[in-house]
């Protein structure tokens, strides 16, 4: 590709430019480059903005499992599909705490909580707030993900000192319908502009491997790139297929579609934080090493996301001490923006690790 194409090599003393206004004809532009060339662009990116043998490593819990009224193609949640899940209530604060301290000790440095639900109720959202009141006492970061949420719950959200809202946009406007009938992809933007909004940080993303086309990938991440804020963690989904779904025996995507999609999402969203998410369980050391390369720099940390697996972290220790990454520690304050502390991580030493999860 040309030098003077949008997705041409950064300098790391350089800073990767911020912008709005991609077209889906750049978006797809950079997914198509030669692969080496892509990734070569893409590290350029992430080097400008973060240090590349860092990785932020969160935990994912379910807070309220089964019984939602969707119908999320991919869900083995939806009281739609029969996937034989066992239907949870909201779980007591103590044990949502419990959980917390555990995934401290194995270096989380961000919590993240889902629940299954088309959209919280007060009472529900009290009993979050609780929640995020006690993880954020441990000194974690926190985020939830509870669906669709009215303007006044956003404000709650924020006054309780919740950090960051997922609210994935799964894939492009054109395929969602293929996808999901009970809500539109305009309720999902509302609910981001509530966030964003009430002073919360974003974390939206997709899922790949749903049988969306490369044109649905870029549009994907023409819709998150061209809000009026990049969402600060961009979590790329692989489709962790469940039996008694709908989308149970799609075929399979080309894993380097999967790494082509991370790297765009680095040269377009670069000062964002892009975690491998949902379906890591299944990916190869080398495979993972490929998507970290091509500037992916967060993964969820634990055997279990939601309802699916994950990679153990044992696992992921070994694969970070092989590939000389350093988890990055728990230092909040003063970080207003994804990457602001990252080109000077001296005082940063090892730590930790969200789905159709974050």
């Amino acid at each position: 590709m040309s030098s003077s194409l949008p997705c041409a090599p950064v300098s790391p003393e350089d800073t990767a430019p911020i912008r709005h206004d991609w077209s889906l004809e750049e978006a797809r532009g950079c997914l198509e480059q030669p692969f080496n060339d892509l990734l070569f662009a893409a590290q350029s990116a992430h080097r400008a903005h973060f240090d590349p043998n860092r990785i932020q490593v969160s935990t994912l819990l379910s807070i309220k499992t089964g019984a939602c009224p969707e119908d999320c193609g991919y869900c083995a949640q939806s009281a739609k599909h029969d996937t034989g899940l066992e239907r949870e209530r909201l779980l007591p604060v103590d044990e949502v705490l419990q959980a917390a301290r555990a995934a401290r000790e194995q270096g989380a440095t961000r919590f993240c909580m889902g629940a299954a639900w088309r959209n919280p109720t007060d009472n529900n959202l009290e009993q979050v707030i609780e929640m995020v009141r006690g993880v954020k006492a441990l000194g974690l970061e926190t985020c939830v993900t509870l669906g669709m949420l009215e303007q006044e719950q956003a404000q709650r959200l924020r006054a309780a000192g919740l950090d960051y809202y997922n609210h994935n946009l799964d894939t492009s406007p054109e395929f969602y319908g293929q996808v999901i009938s009970t809500r539109t992809y305009q309720d999902r933007l509302q609910t981001l502009d509530y966030v964003r909004e009430a002073g919360l940080k974003t974390c939206s993303g997709g899922i790949l491997g749903m049988g969306e086309s490369r044109r649905d990938r870029a549009a994907l991440l023409c819709q998150l790139a061209n809000l009026p804020a990049h969402p600060e963690s961009v979590p790329i989904n692989l489709l962790v297929q469940v039996e008694g779904t709908p989308l149970f025996g799609t075929e399979a995507l080309d894993p380097f579609e999967l790494v082509r999609t991370i790297a765009t999402a680095r040269l377009m969203m670069p000062a964002s934080y892009v975690r491998l998410s949902a379906g890591r369980a299944s990916l190869s050391d080398e495979l993972q090493a490929l998507c970290f390369a091509a500037g992916a720099n967060s993964v969820f940390h634990g055997d279990r996301l939601l309802t699916t697996d994950n990679a153990e972290a044992a696992r992921d220790r070994q694969l970070f001490a092989r590939l000389g990454l350093q988890p990055e520690v728990a230092e909040f304050e003063g970080r207003d923006r994804p990457g602001a502390c990252h080109k000077s991580i001296d005082r940063q030493t090892s730590a930790r690790p969200s789905a159709a999860g974050e």
